[in-house]
């Protein structure tokens, strides 16, 4: 399946997931599309492994962890972040180093307050390599961050002509 990308989600200056300044962030990017889902892209590096030339499984989490968080934003306004209360994940297939993969984060249910999502690792051959499924908190990035959110040095959407316009989803 085919969905048309909506909007590309801020980054922050040294987020471990999506840290634009931070020499060891994944530098991942987020991508809201049609159907309120959302997706990352990242390429990890060799810092970023467990295995030789596979991705360590916490990072693997990391990732998953931020993309359902992110994904309650289209729902929320973007002044509203998921905060989490639990993480589950089921790891499947080893992800490789050097190649670039799509994280795929959706909500599956809501009070307002409390959202539950789930997500998953989608390999280069559409195999799924992990799934999560996490509880989040709706909050104010005033009151979980230090920072400035109108700030364009810390907090902003870096457009590229390489941003897609599709994501391919099976």
């Amino acid at each position: 399946m085919q969905l048309k990308v909506l909007n590309k989600q801020n980054n922050s200056r040294m987020c471990l997931v999506c840290g634009f300044k931070n020499d060891l962030s994944l530098k991942a990017e987020f991508y809201e599309l049609e159907d309120k889902s959302l997706c990352a892209l990242v390429k990890f590096k060799d810092v970023q492994q467990g295995y030789p030339a596979r991705v360590h499984g916490g990072i693997l989490a990391a990732i998953l962890d931020e993309t359902i968080g992110r994904a309650m934003m289209p729902y929320t306004g973007e002044e509203k972040w998921g905060v989490t209360i639990s993480l589950t994940t089921k790891y499947k297939k080893p992800v490789p180093i050097n190649e670039e993969i799509r994280i795929i984060g959706k909500i599956i249910s809501d009070n307002g307050r409390v959202y539950e999502g789930e997500g998953y690792i989608l390999l280069n051959d559409n195999k799924i390599a992990a799934t999560a499924k996490g509880t989040y908190i709706c909050m104010g990035l005033d009151k979980i961050a230090e920072m400035d959110s109108e700030s364009k040095e810390d907090w902003f959407v870096e457009k590229k002509e390489s941003d897609p316009k599709i994501i391919n989803i099976p």
